[in-house]
Order: structure tokens, then C-alpha cells, then sequence
């Protein structure tokens, strides 16, 4: 696990950021501007640092010169902006900056370079007087038993029409005895979100409420599974908690 600090304006990227990196297993720190990063800084060195470019205070690349000129910039430090250009991000990289990620980010590329500046990290405190080396990235190898998203629970025939002529489906899930029913009477869109919905809730209990295994298994990207499970109000903790 390692300490990673967090600073951007917008609410939205914190929030996001937090939550892969916090599933990942690492504690994080929110800064929403430079001051709150000083006093975060001041408090102690983090592992890494993700830095806004573009910030209302002060922005990313004058508050990493400072880090710089006093002396603080001992922890890596990736920047991050959605408008920055090609002399910026140079800019950056002279002064000391490890990477830069280029918004909106892609969660394979965020959760790349976080693991190269933490093995940078890794590798200087090991070897403090030996100049470090490179680092290559981990790739990360697909599990040959993670079945793909095709792997979904199967239906069984339709039910018999209920009493009032409504039909139902029933969805059983592959190998287990745990069932689902939706009704065909629904509008098409809130019948696809009860889809959806026990779609996610049955992976999200299946793999432990483990994010990682069921963005592999759904074929999703984290940030989109995110997404996509706080709109249909699905609350992965509490499931992994029931075992549903």
C-alpha cells in the first residue's frame, strides 16, 4: 500500500481518483488546490503525487517549481491536464516531473504510470547511492480462467404467462442456484436498467466486490463500470459484505 496525494479542483477527478486508487489498495489524499497541497506536503512525504496543471490558486507546474526550489520534490510526481501542451508538459517534465497523463484519462495508462513512480520510488530508497535505472512497466497478463463477458448468466425459457397475461423472465446464473426474475411488462428502459442491475449485482458478488475482477469479466474500463453502477445505484461494499 502506498500514500498517494491527490490534487485537482474538480470534485469529479478526486472522487474518481480516489476510488480506483483506494481499490487498488492504496491510502489517499484529496488536496483541492496548491495551499491544501503545501499543508499535505508539509505534513509529510507521500509515495506520489497526481497534480493538476491548471488550478484557480496557484497552478500545478509554478507549486511543483516550489517543491523543487525548497527542496521538497523527493517523492515522484505525475501532472495532469486536459489543456496543457507539448512545451508545458516539457516544461514539467524538466523541473522534475515523473509523467504526464493527458485528460481524460484512461484507466490502463493511470494505473501504468502509478506503478512506475511507485517502483521509481521503490528503487531510490533502496539504492540511494546508485543512480537508478529505468523501470520497466508491468504488463498486466489477462487470468486465462477469468471467463469473458459472453460468460454472462444465461435465461431460462420464459415462464408461463401470470394470472393478468404478464410474462416474466428468469435469469439463472451459470453454476449457481442464485435466480433472477424481470418482468416483460416493463418500459424498455427501466427493464434494461433491472437488467443491468442484476447483471452488475450478480458479478459484484460473485468476485467479492472485487472492482478489478468484475471490470475484467464485464469488459468494462473501471472508470466506465464506475460510472455505470452509480447510475444504477448499486453499491458494490455493501454487496461484497452480503456475499450476494
Amino acid at each position: 500500500m502506498a500514500n498517494i496525494l491527490v490534487v485537482d479542483d474538480e470534485m469529479g477527478i478526486r472522487e474518481l481518483l480516489s476510488e480506483i486508487l483506494g481499490d487498488e489498495g492504496h491510502a489517499i489524499t484529496l488536496a483541492e488546490n496548491a495551499q491544501q497541497a503545501r499543508e499535505a506536503r508539509a505534513a509529510g512525504a507521500p509515495d506520489l503525487v497526481l497534480l493538476d496543471i491548471w488550478m484557480p490558486d496557484t497552478d500545478g507546474v509554478t507549486l511543483l517549481k516550489e517543491w523543487q526550489r525548497d527542496g521538497l520534490l523527493t517523492m515522484p510526481v505525475i501532472m495532469m491536464s486536459g489543456h496543457a501542451t507539448i512545451d508545458t508538459a516539457v516544461e514539467a517534465t524538466r523541473i522534475g516531473a515523473l509523467n504526464f497523463l493527458e485528460k481524460p484519462i484512461a484507466l490502463q495508462k493511470l494505473l501504468k504510470a502509478v506503478q512506475q513512480g511507485l517502483s521509481r520510488a521503490q528503487e531510490v530508497a533502496r539504492a540511494p547511492l546508485v543512480p537508478p535505472r529505468p523501470v520497466p512497466a508491468a504488463i498486466p497478463v489477462p487470468d486465462a480462467g477469468v471467463p469473458s463477458a459472453a460468460a454472462a448468466p444465461m435465461f431460462a425459457p420464459p415462464a408461463p404467462p401470470a394470472a393478468n397475461g404478464s410474462r416474466m423472465v428468469h435469469a439463472i446464473s451459470q453454476g449457481e442456484g442464485t435466480g433472477y426474475t424481470l418482468s416483460f411488462d416493463l418500459p424498455l428502459r427501466e427493464a434494461r436498467d433491472a437488467f443491468e442491475r442484476m447483471y452488475f449485482e450478480h458479478h459484484l458478488g460473485r468476485e467479492g466486490g472485487s472492482m478489478t475482477r468484475v471490470a475484467e469479466k464485464t469488459g468494462l474500463e473501471r472508470t466506465h463500470l464506475y460510472r455505470k453502477l452509480k447510475q444504477l445505484g448499486v453499491e458494490p461494499g455493501k454487496l461484497a459484505k452480503k456475499g450476494v
